[in-house]
Parts: C-alpha cells; sequence; structure tokens
C-alpha cells in the first residue's frame, strides 16, 4: 500500500468517525429511555418528541440541511472540522441532565451537530477515494455507524447497575470523542475534487445552483433516495432508538434490553466487511440491494406474524443484521455520493437527508403509543415501509460499480 493509499484510508476513518458519534448518541439515547421514564415520570407522547427531535430525526435532517450547503459553498474542511465542537456542547446537556427539557434540547444541539458532519463527511469520503473502492470505502463509515452502537449497548450492559449515572457515561465518551476528532482532523486536506470546482470559478465561494439540483436530471435521483431510504429509515429509526425500549416494556430478561440490539449491530458490521465492501464494487449492486431487501421483509414479517417473543426477537435480529450491512442504508450513502457533481454534491446529500430524517421524525411521535396499543399493527406497518423501499430499489437502483464519479455525471448529462 502506498503513502496515498494510507492517507486516503485515514482520512476515510477520521470523517467516517462521524457515523461512530451518530448511531452512538442514538442508542445512548435508546439506553436511557427507560430511566428517564421512570425518573421523570415521562408519557409516551413526551418520549416520542424526544424520538422526534433527537439526532435520530427532525434536528439532524435540519443540521444536514444546512451543512450540506455550507459543505458546498465554503469546504467539507470547515464544517467537518469544527462541528465536533458544537456536538460535544450539546452532549453536555445530557450528561448533566436533571429536568426533561435538558434532555430535549441536548438532543436537539447534538443532532444538528451529527447532522451537519454527513454530508461533509461522505462528500470527502467519495471524493477522495479510488473510482474502484469507493464502495469499501463507504462500507467503513458504515463499520463505524455499526460500531457505534455495539460500544454503547456492551458499555451499557455493563453500567446498568449504576442506573442513570451509568448512562451519563456513555454520554461522557461520546463528548470526549467529539474533541478529540476535532484535533485529529485538524490535519486533513480539503476534498481536490471541490477545490478543482472552485477553481473554476475564480477561487469564489461555489454558489448553490438551487435549479440545476431541481432539475429533471438530478430531481429524480433527490426522489429516488430519498423515497428508497426514507421508507427504510422509518423501520430503522424505530430499531435503533426505541427497540431497548420496547425489550424493558415487553419484560423480557434485562440483559436482553442492550445485548441483543448490540448483537445486531455486530452481526451487521461482519455483513458490511464480508458482503459490502467485499462486492459492491464488483458485482450487480440492484442484485446486493435486492437480496438485503427481501431478507429485511422477511425478518420483519416474523415479529409481525408471531409476536414480541423472546426467540422470535433473536431470530429478527440475526435476519436483520445480515441484511442491514449491505443494504438501503450503505447504499444510500454510495449512491447519495454518485448521483450529483461536485458542486452540488454535499446539497443535495443534505437535502435528501432532511427529507428522510424529518419524516422519521414525525413517524417516531406515533411509534410509542403505537407499541403500546398494539405491537401487531406497527410491525405490519413497518413491514409494508420495507416492501416499499425494496421495490423503489430494485426499479431505480443505479448501476455505476467502478465508473470515476466525473464518468458518471458525464454519462447522466449525455442522457
Amino acid at each position: 500500500m502506498t503513502a496515498g493509499q494510507e492517507n486516503n484510508w485515514r482520512n476515510t476513518i477520521l470523517a467516517g468517525l462521524a457515523n461512530y458519534i451518530d448511531a452512538g448518541s442514538i442508542v445512548a439515547g435508546s439506553v436511557a429511555l427507560a430511566l428517564w421514564k421512570h425518573e421523570y415520570g415521562l408519557s409516551d407522547a413526551f418520549i416520542g418528541l424526544i424520538g422526534a427531535f433527537s439526532a435520530n430525526a427532525i434536528s439532524a435532517g435540519i443540521g444536514a440541511l444546512v451543512g450540506g450547503i455550507l459543505c458546498d459553498k465554503f469546504g467539507r474542511k470547515k464544517i467537518y472540522q469544527y462541528d465536533m465542537l458544537f456536538y460535544a456542547f450539546g452532549m453536555m446537556f445530557l450528561v448533566f441532565a436533571n429536568a426533561p427539557w435538558m434532555i430535549v434540547l441536548g438532543f436537539v444541539l447534538v443532532g444538528l451537530a451529527v447532522g451537519a458532519d454527513i454530508p461533509a463527511s461522505w462528500s470527502l469520503i467519495a471524493e477522495q477515494a479510488p473510482d474502484k473502492k469507493r464502495g469499501a470505502h463507504s462500507g467503513v463509515a458504515q463499520l463505524l455507524w455499526y460500531l457505534g452502537p455495539v460500544a454503547v449497548l456492551v458499555a451499557g450492559y455493563f453500567l446498568q447497575p449504576f442506573g442513570i449515572a451509568g448512562v451519563r457515561w456513555l454520554f461522557v465518551h461520546l463528548a470526549v470523542l467529539a474533541i478529540a476528532l476535532t484535533f485529529l482532523r485538524s490535519r486533513m486536506e480539503e476534498s481536490k475534487r471541490w477545490e478543482e470546482a472552485k477553481a473554476a470559478t475564480a477561487g469564489q465561494a461555489l454558489s448553490i445552483n438551487w435549479r440545476e439540483l431541481f432539475s429533471p436530471r438530478y430531481l429524480g435521483s433527490v426522489v429516488f433516495l430519498a423515497a428508497m431510504y426514507g421508507f427504510w429509515n422509518l423501520w430503522a429509526g424505530y430499531n435503533g432508538f426505541f427497540t431497548p425500549y420496547l425489550i424493558e416494556q415487553n419484560n423480557l430478561p434485562a440483559w436482553t434490553a442492550t445485548m441483543l440490539p448490540a448483537s445486531y449491530f455486530l452481526i451487521g458490521m461482519f455483513s458490511i466487511l464480508g458482503i459490502f465492501m467485499t462486492l459492491s464494487d464488483k458485482v450487480n449492486q440492484r442484485l446486493l440491494f435486492g437480496i438485503s431487501a427481501a431478507l429485511h421483509v422477511f425478518g420483519m414479517a416474523l415479529l409481525a406474524i408471531f409476536g414480541f417473543k423472546l426467540e422470535i426477537v433473536i431470530a429478527h435480529i440475526v435476519i436483520m443484521g445480515i441484511a442491514g450491512g449491505f443494504g438501503a442504508q450503505s447504499f444510500f450513502q454510495l449512491w447519495s455520493a454518485e448521483l450529483f457533481p461536485t458542486a452540488i454534491r454535499s446539497t443535495a446529500q443534505g437535502a435528501t437527508f432532511a427529507i428522510v430524517r424529518i419524516g422519521l421524525g414525525i413517524w417516531s411521535l406515533a411509534v410509542p403509543a403505537l407499541a403500546a396499543g398494539n405491537f401487531t399493527l406497527l410491525a405490519w406497518i413497518l413491514t409494508g415501509f420495507l416492501i416499499a423501499s425494496g421495490v423503489i430499489g430494485l426499479i431505480w437502483a443505479p448501476r455505476n460499480e467502478g465508473k470515476s464519479l466525473e464518468q458518471i455525471d458525464a454519462e447522466r448529462r449525455a442522457a
């Protein structure tokens, strides 16, 4: 491996650590939900409010929209170098939370920060990756996204005896990592592709051409990505933020509240490494996505048919973990970088991510009440969402494996 290749992988890891922090904050909140509910007497409606405005949903969507615009205008580095300090500031509200309003405010600030980082880091990863290894580099970010929940959930299991005081340490470790990441990223270089796009404008800040983004050439990609990933993310949001809470509410053994969700993410990591990172640059991506979509539907239907029982939940987690590694989220990151030119790439990613996360926020308001009143209905609705995501992906998935970003854009313009 050459020095340049080593630097590319290093940059990919440093950029992708935003995914660890994003997912870690979502799952740390999910571990704390039942404790917060008991401590502050929170209603299902208020828990839905936390889920809606957390790093899992609306605030992350708003952060991605604003961050994406700023990334294209002023560069990827300016955003990803400083947003982690804002994240750490928001995380302090969760570390020291002693009232419900602090929980909501903390999650809003954290969500804005991780949302802004997503288009910055994802664009950088795609733009500096070799053309024939773009999927592999994107997979590193997904590995780190799955690692965050594994670390948080396993730590949460051992911290259970300490109650809320133990949960605070989960938030502390995320805040410390965010501060460390700020210093580690300071030596990263700006995206060369973005610098070339800026040079083409005589060194002026790039102006965001909204007319181009919403032209027929790219509007179809925005709609495709938002629909394919959005329907899947309605399931994923429930899975990441509410599964430990639902396990607690259904009186399964105490160890399952953290270890079962951790197992899902651990299995997903092996799937990302063994399937997505190995095959996505070489084989038919539509076929890979289709297999994952079918497994997702089957795994969710198990819960809808047989209910929230321990043996069914275990089978569900194994199937969904395998499917998740090479499914909608991994391909959303890859395709959302490939389907737009450099000048509007981060803006497009931020806009589609915002649509998805804000939609999830609205849906999250209803999840706790649905789960408490009729879990079977909730499970069938989620199965329907996964079917919709799978159908959309199978029909409109692109075939860009092995192509350069410039080649992909040239082909779209010619078409």
